[in-house]
């Protein structure tokens, strides 16, 4: 008994650190077997990271079986990635831990259990980074693009759209804010630039504005504001800014091609006329006789309108949005109006500036507002092949309301951010219209409505819908060549999008791995859907062109390229080859020349078969093997071959011309060299000229003349036999 005693409490601590598995019904499992061999028959095996609970009912319901996934470690919440999404925006953070504690007893878990060796045929993650798309089989799929961060980023979708005019001829600044990157030190320039510009339009709409809004005022009203003591300036920054607006428009009509360009305004002036500038706009400052200048002031916005696609959104008051790069869900986004405030922020984080991720963008000043408060859509679009380009337009979007009343005088992120992982930290202000949503969000069908009682209803279907729409197209025309193509990919993204008192859509960002959060009555209805139809349209239009795909519709196709069909013919470059000419010192004659010899006529050259066939391969024509000669006198060479200044010839000689060497002859230079003289060159025997004295030790070169004034004659006698 004192040894069960002893082994009993270590029996029990085993028995609590083992979990109790439940009596599996035999008729469960072989129902779980049967299920999962149909299943990796038809390779329906897929694995979700994330709190994507419609994802995987409906591939269960479709005989997918899931393989989990291991539990991924939390990134740090405010590291700056490369990747924006907005996968938390809402009530419910994705699971990152892992799925719910394990049910052995439930199906599903059974059957997980029976493929977690088995291949995964469908990706559906939140974190792009998590698939190796390179790793993966042609058959295998997965809901992300490698590389769509070109677009997806702030910073890249600020470079990109720069190119637009390479791929449409679309002006980006009429959809899209103008954006610089206050690391690159040029586009940093080029910032500080457009917002001294844009005080001086400013400042110029202040004054017409100014001007009207007297004239409409009572003069009970104009009386009281008279007495009430303001700050004056002088008319000169009027004339400073008429100045910087009509150097723009010289520019933009290229006025300047042929003039030296130099700051017509100095920084001393700028360092003049912005404080100047920031008492009038945001401290109500007057100018002095500005009254006087309104119809100038007039005619230049008028001229500027027709250059400048965001002077209406503007504004007055010269603000706007720093975002620093790669991080979503409005983290780390400031509204500002004073130039020193945002050098200065961006100046402190090096390691932003450094990678060039401080991106500042025009604010929007005037957007169209509903009862007094900013709102912003989210758009999804999927993508399902980038060659050719196929994008797929969700029909139904939904609204953001900022809790607060719309004012350009508040810069705070209650106001200007619509994000609702921001805006769920505020209470909606007791200011705000009462038919505002109390949980901030609209569906775009409220939305129409409320067009509709504004008598603008017709103005969603043919300005807002196709405004965004294009806006996609083109901002994923200039990312297409840098994303990576893959056939069994396809990627769900958000665009977020502003409208102009017009209508007219602006894009500010596009999100990766949107969210799904279901933080309100419209995304409670709306997530779940384009979450199915995604489905619909990357499984069961794969395996049906005609089948139903829910609220997505095929908005672009690229026209598909022909590639010239391969008929297993090879590439053949055909040539005749070059042979490689005989060195010099090793014939006795080039050949190649127009070439004239003469013998003298009393002596002959006795010449038989060899030397006939050794001859023609010299190029030489013998007449019966006989070349007469005269003993007492050396060979001698025509005169065509001599230079002018050679002596003639004492003697009669009779000259064998060879037909195949015809033609005007050049110039010559005959020297008779020692074999000793080049090095390395055996003597070879001619036996056509056997009657030569002293053939093997004398050799006849026959050498380009060159006109030399120290050479005047050339001799060409044999030296004697010894």
């Amino acid at each position: 008994s004192s040894v069960l005693h002893s082994v009993a409490p270590a029996e029990g601590r085993l028995r609590r650190t083992v979990p109790s598995l439940p009596a599996i019904k035999p008729d469960r499992i072989k129902r779980a077997k049967s299920l999962v061999e149909k299943a990796l028959k038809l390779r329906k095996v897929f694995s979700v990271q994330g709190p994507y609970p419609v994802i995987r009912a409906a591939l269960w319901a479709r005989g997918w079986v899931e393989r989990r996934l291991p539990p991924l470690v939390q990134r740090a919440p405010h590291g700056h990635g490369d990747e924006e999404d907005d996968g938390d925006d809402g009530d419910v953070c994705p699971d990152i831990t892992g799925e719910k504690e394990e049910n052995l007893d439930d199906m599903y878990d059974l059957m997980s259990r029976l493929v977690r060796n088995e291949t995964t045929y469908f990706y559906w993650t939140t974190r792009r980074d998590l698939i190796d798309c390179q790793s993966l089989r042609k058959e295998q799929m997965t809901n992300h693009y490698a590389n769509a961060g070109t677009f997806t980023t702030k910073v890249g979708l600020c470079v990109n759209l720069r190119n637009l005019q390479w791929f449409d001829s679309a002006d980006p600044d009429t959809f899209f804010p103008r954006c610089y990157r206050l690391g690159a030190e040029d586009e940093k320039h080029a910032f500080i630039e457009d917002f001294r510009r844009t005080a001086c339009t400013s400042l110029l709409q202040h004054v017409v504005e100014t001007s009207r809004q007297r004239k409409d005022r009572a003069k009970d009203e104009e009386e009281k504001l008279e007495n009430v003591e303001h700050q004056i300036v002088g008319p000169g920054m009027i004339d400073t800014a008429l100045h910087v607006c009509q150097e723009f428009l010289t520019i933009l009509e290229h006025g300047d091609i042929d003039l030296e360009t130099s700051p017509s305004v100095e920084e001393q002036q700028w360092a003049e006329f912005l404080p100047e500038y920031y008492m009038v706009v945001h401290e109500g400052a007057l100018i002095r006789g500005g009254s006087a200048y309104v119809d100038r002031c007039q005619d230049m916005l008028t001229r500027l309108q027709e250059a400048c696609p965001q002077l209406d959104t503007d504004g007055v008051n010269n603000i706007w949005i720093i975002k620093p790069g790669a991080m979503s869900r409005g983290r780390g986004i400031i509204c500002m109006n004073r130039l020193d405030e945002i050098l200065a922020l961006v100046d402190n984080d090096r390691a932003l500036m450094k990678e060039s991720k401080w991106v500042v963008q025009k604010y929007l000043e005037r957007p169209l507002l509903i009862h007094g408060t900013k709102f912003d859509l989210r758009q999804w679009f999927l993508v399902t092949d980038w060659n050719p380009l196929t994008v797929w337009f969700y029909r139904e979007c939904y609204l953001r309301f900022s809790t607060q009343p719309y004012s350009t005088k508040i810069l705070d992120s209650s106001v200007h951010l619509c994000n609702n992982s921001i805006q769920k930290h505020f209470q909606p202000s007791r200011d705000r219209h009462p038919e505002v949503p109390e949980d901030n969000m609209w569906s775009c069908s409220q939305f129409r409505s409320f067009l509709q009682r504004q008598g603008r209803e017709g103005d969603w279907e043919s300005v807002v819908v196709p405004g965004m729409q294009q806006a996609v197209v083109r901002a994923l025309q200039t990312a297409q060549d840098l994303v990576e193509p893959r056939k069994a990919s396809f990627e769900l993204y958000g665009a977020d999008f502003m409208l102009g008192r017009d209508l007219r859509p602006w894009l500010l960002e596009i999100n990766a791995s949107p969210t799904m959060a279901c933080s309100s009555t419209v995304t409670a209805r709306l997530c779940p859907a384009v979450q199915l139809d995604t489905l619909r349209v990357v499984l069961d239009r794969r395996a049906d062109p005609n089948a139903y795909t829910g609220g997505f519709e095929l908005i672009y196709k690229q026209a598909a390229v022909e590639v010239p069909q391969y008929v297993g013919v090879n590439l053949l470059v055909e040539g005749a080859p070059i042979r490689r000419s005989r060195p010099l010192l090793k014939q006795s004659f080039i050949s190649s020349l127009p070439l004239t010899i003469q013998f003298s006529s009393d002596q002959q050259l006795k010449s038989t078969s060899p030397k006939r066939e050794k001859a023609r391969r010299l190029g030489l024509s013998l007449s019966n093997g006989k070349a007469k000669s005269k003993p007492s006198h050396g060979s001698h060479i025509s005169k065509s071959f001599l230079p002018h200044s050679a002596s003639e010839p004492q003697h009669k000689t009779s000259a064998r011309v060879f037909p195949s060497l015809q033609g005007p002859l050049p110039s010559l230079e005959v020297f008779s060299l020692r074999p000793n003289i080049v090095a390395g060159t055996a003597p070879r025997h001619n036996p056509n000229l056997s009657s030569l004295s002293s053939y093997h030790r004398n050799w006849l070169f026959v050498l380009p003349y060159r006109q030399s004034t120290a050479k005047s004659k050339v001799d060409c006698r044999v030296e004697p036999k010894h």
